[in-house]
């Protein structure tokens, strides 16, 4: 079997330079495993899925030979394009970095255990090919210095596991060109208090930079009573939250976007979305207004997108083939992700810092007639 070809790759040694790839040899011998030895392989049970041990921090990666309509995962089934030789891709781990053992709060972010391993928090850049037949000739892995786009936010951004469940964030790299970084920190079940006391934010505040973007999703588990120790009040403690994170944000030369939630899909009689997130939106572009901060109207754009589909059409793009009415599938995603486009490129220009610019050339979406592409 011919032997994977890594360039400057030194067995059991993390590589910060560029690194190379030979796949061509996959098409007519049995693919190398992932190999710790080596931190280079294919992941075991999965032919289409490469892991390479890398530093956390940016790389750009490129694919040589026919890519023709190869669909691209990053880490955890991060969409980063169809058919795309050239994109960025974000890896981090839990560790804070840096910072003394006695640290309030500890010096990692305090993981659920279905994260403890999983490919957004360990230390792999993993890329994964649909259809698994379709792998490159070639992969080049450069790191990189560029801004980040950030994602804070709940089970409607974050990145899921396994397919068809997806979110908005997961699919929005397919959407930015490679001159920025998309770095998706959200997790299902998050809230503002939640993201901070587990070290979520602190983890995102100690990589991000000057010139960097945040964007702040939260509302759906915030309103739950439920949850006392993380409830906030949409008049008081929650715009609060708001605010506090606006601050931090700031604090680093970095532009913070906010999100309203997307609605979930409850129709009335009369097949028009009966509201559910309260008071939220509107205490979030309160806030928007009062801190001069971009706002993507998500809300309201989702409201738009299952009117249009209607309550019998609606559902295809809902998790567990419709029955949740909260999580989407590809094709939900896929029609929110491009509805956060939207809503950047219609956002003032003067509080988006720029965002905007890194968006692909694509059909402008309307969410009154979500046709798919």
């Amino acid at each position: 079997m011919r032997a994977i070809v890594a360039l400057f790759l030194t067995p059991g040694v993390l590589v910060a330079g560029a690194q190379t790839f030979d796949l061509s040899f996959s098409g007519v011998a049995p693919l190398p495993r992932y190999d710790p030895a080596i931190g280079a392989g294919f992941e075991p049970g999965a032919p289409g899925r490469f892991s390479v041990r890398v530093p956390e921090g940016n790389y750009r990666i490129t694919l040589h030979g026919e890519t023709g309509d190869t669909r691209v995962f990053a880490e955890q089934r991060r969409l980063v394009g169809r058919g795309r030789q050239h994109f960025v891709v974000n890896v981090r781990t839990p560790d804070l970095g840096g910072l003394p053992a006695n640290a309030p709060g500890g010096t990692q972010v305090r993981l659920k255990p279905r994260e403890i391993g999983a490919a957004n928090w360990d230390d792999r850049l993993t890329l994964e090919f649909e259809p698994a037949t379709a792998l490159p000739a070639r992969i080049d892995i450069e790191p990189v210095d560029l801004p980040t786009l950030y994602l804070a936010g709940d089970s409607t951004v974050t990145d899921q596991p396994m397919a068809p469940n997806a979110s908005w964030g997961q699919r929005l790299p397919a959407l930015f060109d490679d001159g920025l970084a998309i770095a998706n920190h959200a997790e299902s079940g998050e809230t503002l208090k939640s993201f901070v006391t587990e070290q979520r934010f602190d983890k995102l505040l100690s990589r991000a930079r000057a010139g960097d973007w945040v964007m702040i999703q939260f509302a759906h588990n915030d309103q739950k009573t439920q949850w006392p120790q993380t409830y906030v009040e949409a008049a008081t403690t929650y715009r609060a939250w708001l605010h506090t994170y606006v601050a931090e944000i700031r604090r680093r030369g970095t532009t913070p976007l906010f999100v309203t939630s997307p609605e979930r899909r409850n129709f009335d009689a009369a097949g028009r979305i009966v509201a559910t997130l309260g008071d939220y939106p509107a205490a979030m572009r309160a806030v928007a207004r009062e801190d001069g901060v971009a706002l993507i109207d998500l809300e309201a754009m989702s409201r738009r997108v299952y009117e249009a589909l209607g309550p019998d059409e609606a559902p295809r793009a809902f998790a567990d083939g419709g029955k949740d009415r909260t999580h989407f599938n590809e094709l939900g995603a896929d029609l929110l992700a491009r509805c956060i486009a939207t809503g950047l490129r219609d956002a003032d220009p003067a509080l988006t810092a720029g965002l905007e610019k890194h968006l692909v050339a694509t059909t402008r979406f309307d969410p009154d007639h979500p046709e798919p592409r």
